[in-house]
């Protein structure tokens, strides 16, 4: 019900980091992380939308107060918090390690094409 919350927050502070390092794209010596972080900032922003319709449409998620069904009832606000927990970071994590495994290959193959 609150798994998504974890890559929301990842994907706010992507945004504001790529925003604050302006230019780091036209940079031939930015890193290979940063010149593809456009992609994690949509893969984060994606995955975060399409788990909230998710949410939504299984009646986890309403559109009154509390928005969060689990905080309707006595313990949820613990509830909430190990989802977050064992859902909601593993998930962040395996996104953001796919991510840079991407990053890492179309960089090598880029610079094996370049060569050529």
């Amino acid at each position: 019900m609150s798994c998504f919350v974890v890559p929301l927050v990842q994907a706010i502070a992507t945004t504001a980091y790529r925003r604050h390092s302006a230019g780091y794209r036209k940079n031939p010596d930015s890193s290979v992380f940063k010149r593809h972080l456009p992609a994690l900032e949509k893969m984060l922003w994606g995955g975060t939308l399409m788990l909230v319709v998710d949410h939504v449409i299984n009646g986890e998620l309403s559109w009154r107060f509390p928005f969060f069904t689990a905080l309707g009832v006595e313990g949820g606000f613990g509830v909430m918090l190990r989802e977050m927990l064992t859902v909601g970071v593993p998930m962040s994590l395996v996104l953001t390690a796919s991510w840079a495994l991407y990053a890492v290959l179309k960089e090598r193959r880029t610079l094996r094409l370049s060569t050529k």
